[in-house]
Order: structure tokens, then sequence, then C-alpha cells
């Protein structure tokens, strides 16, 4: 690129100043002629004195070389020739780098996957740094990891910057906007509460390179910080990836299972793929499924009565992203819940809890109000022994190591209420996503005498026009649910029927949910999948100090109890089946799977531009400043080094 200087006046002149400097090296000087009689013996030497013509052949010359060269080196300075080159914005940079699943893609020419790039990218503008300048690194997928604070230090920065590594979890950018909101931002906190506070807040320009496959920005103010997204991959990409799969029993024969599959396609991608499905790594079966241009489609296995084992499915498919194209389950063995049902006079919940639906799915112990007061259940109730504790119409001093569900009481504690009695309240609406309230209708039982239950950070199962009359609330690793009104009731020194509920179809139904869902019931189907990085609740059969569990690859993690029949796992990065063994046992009594099974990492797309909530989104750009880079001041230099040594040889008398 020239952005010539000169007019056409000044370049008409330049260009006379080479055809000259090389005339003069073609002239000659007439002499007179001076007969002397010493010269008639070197007449063949000096016979080019009597030439009369005006010019002589061109002979061999450093100094016609260096002198054409210099005038040619102004006249290419005299064009200003320059390119569009970049540099960093600002003195003061905060890099956020997102290492999330779909960063793995592998769609950048000249780099192995969109993190590479990332990283080749962030260390060309490390390089660019000037004296002064300082940054920050933060990896981010899900949470965000200070990977170096602020330094001036171009050699810790590059060297932290290859120890980034990719991971397998999804992406969330709010938790690394909060870290770095907390550095550049006077009075905001990067951290918990409790941490201490970050000094030396200044402006900072905060670059993002992601390919932007996250939530929409919210609740957050930039502030000091301003941002630059950096786009990373092919915008004209493709994929395709497994988002959902497990199993569950069929509902004519539940004797047998069945496989389900979710299969997403986006971009340039095949529009038909072959999934196949191993059951402990041995094909059981292959399908080809037919894709939408864009969207995603279904596909069923019916796997019959398989023992507990571990299924796989695999997509034959390439493309940019592999780790969506395989997902893991675990059919487990079936598992029965323990179950105490505190209860007197209450007939109709003591039959259906004694239903062969029931039987089959648990371990039911009814026991009178009185026993709560024994040292035994004390015993049991705190150490775990009960997945589920029914309490009808009685409450215990404390609540117990386990899911419960209260029939016309509230647990012990400030957390529950009971508001003021109400006569035949109508239900008027039902939680039906909510796994107790499946396939239950209420909307033609009588009620005689209810009380609306209150709770904080509790869900409404059932509703009415007076309140709430069932809901539940997370407590700890358990689950409380409160029914606000009683199946038995005395009024005026009579017991009645307080509900008609017991006689509908939906009643045993409701039991039978509550015990599947409070109980934690496994029947063998492949429930228990989570996401990378996020943990895992396992609940052993019987009460045990500790349980190991062994990843896809890597050492057993031991994991002790923490007073209660629970036990937490966090490190769950590696996609795959893990196993659990309880106690000293040597079998494997239950395995759980992590699979990615978010859609905005297939989605391998790249966003244009991040989202916000304040409505105005953060375009994608480059992470330089477009500036033009000038050449003209070095080839002026290198004119002046030809000119010195066109003087040097000429005042030297060096002949070459």
């Amino acid at each position: 690129m020239f952005l010539p200087t000169l007019g056409w006046l000044g370049w008409t002149l330049l260009a006379i100043v080479p055809a000259a400097i090389v005339a003069l090296y073609f002239l000659k000087l007439r002499r007179q002629p001076l007969e002397v009689p010493s010269t008639y013996l070197w007449s063949r030497t000096i016979e080019d004195l009597h030439v009369n013509s005006l010019w002589q052949r061109l002979r061999q010359s450093i100094l016609l070389f260096l002198q054409l060269l210099f005038v040619l080196l102004l006249i290419l300075a005299a064009l200003r020739p320059g390119m569009q080159g970049q540099k960093l914005i600002g003195d003061r940079f905060v890099f956020l780098i997102d290492n999330s699943a779909s960063m793995a893609a592998e769609d950048v020419p000249d780099a192995k996957n969109r993190l590479e790039e990332s990283k080749r990218r962030i260390a060309e503008m490390i390089d660019q740094m000037q004296s002064g300048d300082v940054a920050m690194l933060v990896s981010f997928a899900d949470r965000a990891k200070i990977e170096q604070a602020f330094t001036d230090d171009r050699r810790i920065l590059q060297r932290k910057l290859t120890a980034i590594e990719p991971t397998n979890r999804v992406s969330n950018i709010s938790e690394a906007l909060r870290v770095a909101s907390g550095l550049a931002n006077p009075g905001q906190s990067a951290f918990s509460e409790g941490d201490a506070g970050v000094a030396d807040a200044k402006p900072a320009t905060l670059y993002i390179f992601s390919d932007g496959r996250f939530p929409a920005i919210t609740d957050f103010t930039f502030g000091n910080l301003a941002p630059i997204y950096v786009p990373i991959g092919d915008p004209l990409t493709g994929n395709v990836g497994i988002v959902a799969f497990n199993t569950q029993r069929n509902p004519d024969r539940n004797d047998e299972l069945q496989a389900y599959a979710r299969i997403e396609r986006v971009g340039d991608a095949p529009d038909e793929v072959v999934a196949n499905l191993y059951y402990n790594d041995d094909l059981l079966d292959a399908q080809t499924v037919k894709l939408p241009a864009e969207g995603a489609a279904g596909i069923q296995f019916e796997l019959g009565t398989l023992d507990a084992g571990k299924l796989r499915l695999t997509l034959d498919v390439d493309d940019v992203l592999k780790a969506d194209n395989v997902a893991y389950a675990a059919i487990n063995p079936p598992r029965k819940a323990n179950v105490l049902m505190v209860s007197t006079g209450n007939d109709y919940f003591r039959l259906a809890m004694a239903t062969e639906a029931i039987t089959r799915l648990a371990r039911v112990t009814t026991v009178d109000p009185s026993y709560l007061q024994e040292d035994q259940y004390k015993q049991e109730a705190a150490t775990g022994v009960y997945d589920l504790i029914i309490y009808d119409n009685c409450v215990p001093e404390d609540m117990p190591e386990s899911s419960t569900l209260f029939l016309g009481v509230v647990p012990p504690g400030d957390n529950w209420k009971l508001g003021e009695e109400v006569t035949v309240p109508q239900v008027i609406d039902i939680a039906h996503s909510h796994p107790m309230m499946n396939f239950i209708e209420m909307t033609n039982v009588m009620i005689g005498y209810a009380t609306p239950v209150e709770v904080q950070g509790g869900t409404t199962l059932i509703d009415s026009q007076h309140g709430p009359l069932l809901a539940i609330a997370p407590r700890k690793g358990f689950e409380d649910a409160v029914l606000g009104f009683q199946f038995m009731i005395e009024k005026d020194g009579s017991t009645f029927y307080n509900t008609e509920w017991p006689k509908r179809q939906s009643f045993p139904v409701f039991v039978k949910n509550v015990v599947e869902y409070l109980g934690d019931v496994r029947q063998g189907a492949a429930d228990l999948s989570v996401r990378p990085g996020v943990p895992i609740e396992l609940r052993t059969s019987t009460p045990v100090e500790e349980v190991s569990v062994t990843p896809p690859t890597g050492r057993v993690r031991e994991i002790g109890r923490e007073g209660k029949n629970l036990f937490s796992f966090s490190e769950t990065d590696q996609l795959g089946t893990y196993d659990v063994r309880e106690g000293n046992g040597p079998d494997v009594t239950q395995s759980f799977s992590v699979n990615i099974f978010d859609s905005q990492e297939t989605n391998t797309l790249p966003a244009e531009a991040i989202a916000t909530d304040w409505g105005e989104p953060i375009e994608g750009q480059s992470s330089w400043e477009p500036v033009r880079v000038d050449f003209w001041k070095w080839i002026v230099a290198a004119a002046i080094v030809v000119l010195l040594v066109e003087w040097w040889i000429y005042n030297r008398r060096v002949y070459l």
C-alpha cells in the first residue's frame, strides 16, 4: 500500500536524477591535442584521449550502483509504502479465555482447536505489550479461574497461558465477569462474602475470547471495563451432537427397559447419522437417524430385560466437536426405599402403603407416634437409616436425616407455617411437571377442612383459592413435603373422614409418586447423570462410613460420610461412567454417568455478538485496533547508510 507525498512536478524532477547520474558516467571531457615525443611510445595506451566523441563506453563502477540505489531508495520513501497493522487498545488488560467443551471444536485453520487459536492470539497480544502495561488471565467455563493476577511480566503471562487446558464443562461467563469487575471497578468485589476486597481498582480493557455460546449477560455493569468480544471459530461450521440419553421402564411391560436419545444438528452438518448403542462394550443395536436442517430428532431403543450394566451411545459422524458424539448411561440394579410411616388410625393411607405396587418399591415399616420418643428411633433418624419418613398428624422433636412427608402438620422450626383453617377448599391448580404430581387430577376431590401451608423457598404442588394445600422445600440434601389437610379429623368429640380423595384413582398414584420421588427409588433406570464439574449426591442402600468412586480413568476416590446417609462427590470432570462401591465391599452397588448434554455447547456456530439484558449486545470484533504501519522511515535510514558507504569508497579510493 502506497501513499505518494509528491506532486507531478516533484516526481518529474526526481525521475530525472537517475538519468543524470548515468549520463555523467558516459560523458568524456574534450582535451586539446598536444604532441609530446615521449608519448608516441604509449600511443596504444592513451589512444582514447584522441577520441572526438562526447560519450565513452560505460565501465563497471560500484559508485554508480550506490548512487543509483540511493536515489531509488529516496523515490521509494517518497511513495510512503506501508501496510494495515494492528495494536493493543489501552495499557491494562484482562484476558477472559473460554475453555468450555465447545472450544475443543476443530474448525480453525493452522490450530488444533478453538482454545489453541485463542491462546495463540493472546500470546501475540502479550508480545505486543509495552513497558508499563499490565495484564491478567482468567479462564472460564461454568466457573472462573484466575490463572494469573495483574503483572507486567510477559514471560509469566505466556507460561500461565500455555498451561490452560480444555474442559468438558458448559460455558457461563457470569462468574468470570464478576472476577474481572472486582479488579477494575472500585467498590465491587470479585469474591464471595468474607474474602478480602480488591485494591488498586483501575479501568481496563476486557478481551473475551470465546465462541459466545453461553447465556446472555444479566444483572451486570461493566463500569470501568471496556469489553471487546473476539469470536473464535468458523462461522460456516456444522456439528451434530447428543443432547439427551436416558432409560426408563416400559410403561406397558414394567420388567423391560427402553432407551431414549435426542440428537441435534446445527450448521453445515450431515443430515443423516448412524447411532450405535453398546451394552458393556458389545454392540447392541444400530439405527440410522434422519436429522432436520435445524433442530433435533429423537431415537428409541428397546432394551428388553437387561441386567445392571453400562450403556454407551455413539454417532458415526465426522464433525468439528467429538465430545458430544458419545453419551453414557448406567443401568443400576433396582433399589428399594426404606420407608417409615408414623401414624395411627389412618386406614386409607396404611392400605395404600401396603399395596403390591408399593411393596415392589419399598420396605415399609409402620409405627405408632409414641415410637418417636424411643432411643432406637432417634438413632435411626440421626444416622439416615430411612430414605423417607411419613408423619401423619404427628411431629418429631428434630428433623431426621431423610426426606419427609407431613400430613396435616408442619415440621418443627420456623421455615414452615400453617394458615387459618378453611372449609371446603377448591383445588384450582396442580404442578403436573413435578414428579410427585404425575398423572394426578383433583378437581373433583372434596376436602372438608384444610389449613393452607406457607414455606420459604418452597414450591407449591397443589393450590387452592385459599392458598397452597401441598408444598415441598429442600433441606440440606433432602426434601420435605407438607399436605395441608388430614385424612381423619376429630370435631366435637367425633372422628370422621375429612376427604374423599382415598376413593379416587389418583390417590394410590400419588402415594406411589411420593415413595418413588422422596424415597429415591431406582428401578434400574439410568437416572443418575450429571454434567461435567457438577457435584452428585450418592445415597447408599445401607448406612456405611465411606464409599469408593472409580472414575472412567484415574485412581479410586474414597469419600467419607458427613453425618448423614448421603455422600457428595464433586470430581466429575471426566466424561463416562463412574462405579460406586459401598464400604469395603468388592461389588459395584451403583453407577452414574457424566455427559455434556447441552445444546449451547453442541451449537458450534460462533455467536456474532454477546447478548445482554440491557438490549445492547457486545458485537464481535478483532482483538486489535487497526492502524497503518509506515516503512518510509526505515527506507530513508537505508538510503543514508548507502550514501555513507558511497562517500567512504570515493574518499578512500577503494576500487571494487
